[in-house]
């Protein structure tokens, strides 16, 4: 029969494997698969909004759209998820608001996917306010709670500016938000009215057609070459009416090309410088384009964009460097005063026609090539409810 081994051996063996298990341990060299970091709960997550970097699992429980609303139903948009501990939870005070980043648009919006109601996931990002609520901004992934299989930000998405360009604005809400984006966007390179051809030669080139534009309302590709003055020529449309402010075509408003885009010579002329609303006649040469005494609808395809350029403009020009202060109203027939409308009807524009790639590209392109600033709504469309909502 073999001996036991030496008590002495016992003795010194043991307690030496528990010393170096727990200096791998405390060194971080490795840790069981069972000690892994978990997610947080959404109320750790709630409770902890310290700006850190974080992984909350939760249940989607539907999508926020102000402070204390978040709906379950005909969702607005694809732009955030509030999560909860509980699938049926109720209590917004007991809800996390993630913000959703264009490029996680697609996969985790509720309104493109809103079987996503009562799934569990696991979502990473910044703990921090979003609606002036516990959240989550920069949100760099968002994955079905278990499988870490996340899809990333990618590149040109919301989140890629978050933390820096719009790094001020984050968590804001209401005129707090307002004047911390004036405060960003306001930084701009000015452009000449010449300039302002050159520039929409880019920004607006036809994405199947290097050599051409395309017109906003109208959405007729157009040779670059074929601008001027002359019938069935494309030109320099001003979407916010520059004789709503009387600022002309002088630098400034009147040369920013967040809001100036490429039409048809006649529809430019048909449009001239009436508000925005819902209804009216048929447009001639502007499929989808309704028209009456005071007021311009333009084709669904670009009633968001239209409402995204209303809202840089409302943003960027406050009066504070020698030009009017630029306002929306709920009123049509506004003429020369520094206002347009309707606020309402922009917003609903808003909403309904979400962002779409031509609009992204041209925001790039403008804040890369052109003028240095982005327009915070195609980057954040939800950001005009919370300031006008």
């Amino acid at each position: 029969m073999t001996p036991p081994a030496p008590p002495a051996r016992r003795r010194l063996v043991t307690p030496w494997l528990a010393l170096a298990s727990a200096l791998v341990v405390l060194l971080g060299l490795s840790a069981p698969a069972s000690q892994a970091a978990t997610p947080l709960t959404v109320a750790q997550a709630v409770a902890s909004q310290n700006g850190t970097s974080q992984t909350v699992r939760g249940y989607v429980v539907g999508q926020p759209t102000a402070t204390n609303t978040v709906v379950r139903s005909a969702f607005p948009n694809d732009y955030a998820l509030a999560i909860a501990d509980s699938a049926s939870e109720t209590t917004t005070s007991r809800m996390l608001y993630v913000q959703v980043p264009s490029a996680l648009r697609g996969q985790w919006g509720l309104r493109t996917n809103p079987t996503l109601l009562g799934k569990q996931v696991d979502v990473t990002g910044t703990l921090a306010a979003y609606f002036s609520h516990p959240g989550m901004t920069g949100t760099s992934a968002i994955a079905t709670a278990g499988t870490g299989g996340g899809t990333g930000g990618g590149t040109g998405g919301t989140g890629d500016y978050d933390s820096t360009y719009y790094a001020p604005a984050i968590g804001k809400t209401g005129t707090a938000l307002k004047s911390s984006l004036h405060g960003i966007i306001d930084d701009q390179t000015k452009l000449t009215y010449d300039q302002v051809w050159d520039a929409l030669k880019d920004t607006d080139q036809d994405p199947n057609n290097a050599n051409n534009v395309v017109e906003i309302y109208s959405g007729r590709s157009i040779a670059k070459s074929d601008n001027g003055g002359g019938v069935d020529q494309w030109n320099r449309e001003h979407v916010w009416a520059k004789s709503h402010g009387d600022f002309g075509t002088a630098t400034g408003p009147g040369t920013d090309v967040h809001h100036l885009r490429p039409e048809d010579v006649t529809v430019n002329s048909t449009r001239g410088n009436l508000d925005f609303d819902n209804g009216g006649s048929a447009v001639a040469q502007c499929t989808g384009c309704l028209s009456d005494g005071d007021s311009f609808e333009p084709r669904d395809a670009v009633k968001g964009d239209v409402a995204r350029m209303i809202f840089y403009m409302a943003v960027r020009y406050e009066g504070d460097d020698g030009w009017a202060n630029l306002e929306m109203n709920n009123s049509v027939g506004n003429g020369s005063a520094p206002n347009i409308g309707k606020l309402s009807v922009l917003l609903q524009w808003n909403a309904e026609d979400p962002v779409d790639a031509f609009e992204m590209r041209r925001n790039d392109r403008i804040y890369e090539a052109w003028q240095h600033n982005r327009n915070p709504f195609v980057d954040h469309p939800e950001w005009a409810a919370a300031i006008w909502g």
